[in-house]
């Protein structure tokens, strides 16, 4: 998608070296050639001693190359699809730029087996980026593969301006937990991805975004609401998943009041969670829940 100012992203053929026969599609939200996010694989059931022929939906996964400016800044793995909303995400909660006004065009390149989005960003961010940029392989359960220094981590967040909403933790985490299902298509067909939710204060669920990857789901619902200008102060983020650091950290970076999951955080989650002023819940189910943040208050 190109933001203001830029030229309008086309669905166009690209072929990438003369050795290489596999064309890559450029994507822009006019197009419909985005992926299911599942594929279908011959499988044997084994249940009580009977064996059964099968096709099985799997959830993808392939290596997805997030380009700025023209250099190749990281590669995660990721499940094909809401690729643009993806990498609008992990630009802004990775800290690559300020904010979504900061990216002026965005292209998506998928092929069989790979893709690459290709962002171009403000010259000020770029250089900015340039200065700690790093290469890594990310993979679905890890956020920082290739950091050499662990003081590019950047484990201490700003602390969150004043709550703009008002929660009643119990309806709303119960009204989000019991709702949550119903919108995990990918879920249904696979079994096998994780699911992040944008929920009002009262906890109805607005849109959900999904991937094998949990932080991948998590870029990818930031990047949807930055790119249709949804204040993420004035609601919460649920989560099919364990509460990683890297979860609080990218909801702190975004200032978003509350971070709810299924599962339990880590103590740095929580650490995380508590140098930000952010509410942190876990074990969340319709009759019950755990604040890990009792001294902060929504």
């Amino acid at each position: 998608m190109a933001r203001a100012g830029a030229a309008p992203c086309l669905a166009v053929l690209v072929y990438h070296g003369a050795c290489d026969s596999s064309p890559m599609v450029a994507m822009s939200e006019d197009t419909n050639t985005e992926r299911a996010g599942f594929v279908e694989r011959a499988i044997v059931r084994h249940r009580a001693g009977q064996s059964t022929d099968a096709i099985d939906h799997v959830a993808e996964e392939i290596p997805v190359a997030l380009v700025f400016n023209g250099i190749s800044h990281v590669v995660m793995m990721a499940t094909p699809r809401d690729l643009e909303a993806f990498a609008y995400g992990f630009a802004l909660t990775e800290g690559v730029v300020a904010s979504a006004a900061a990216i002026f065009d965005c292209e998506v390149f998928l092929r069989p087996d790979s893709a690459e989005v290709a962002l171009t960003i403000a010259q000020e961010d770029f250089v900015r980026l340039k200065d700690r940029r790093r290469q890594l392989t990310g993979r679905t359960g890890c956020g920082v593969c290739g950091i050499d220094s662990i003081d590019m981590l950047d484990l201490r967040p700003a602390a969150l301006p004043p709550s703009l909403i008002r929660v009643d933790l119990p309806a709303a985490l119960a009204r989000a937990s019991s709702g949550l299902r119903e919108h995990q298509a990918l879920m249904r067909e696979t079994g096998g991805v994780h699911a992040a939710a944008w929920c009002t204060p009262e906890g109805d669920i607005v849109h959900v975004f999904e991937d094998v990857g949990r932080h991948n789901g998590l870029d990818k619902l930031i990047g949807y609401l930055a790119l249709h200008d949804i204040d993420m102060r004035r609601g919460f983020v649920f989560l099919s998943s364990r509460g990683s650091y890297e979860l609080a950290r990218k909801a702190a970076r975004m200032q978003i009041p509350l971070l709810a999951t299924i599962s339990a955080p880590s103590s740095l989650a929580i650490s995380i969670a508590t140098q930000a002023g952010m509410k942190l819940a876990g074990f969340c189910r319709q009759d019950a829940y755990v604040d890990y943040t009792p001294g902060i208050a929504l």
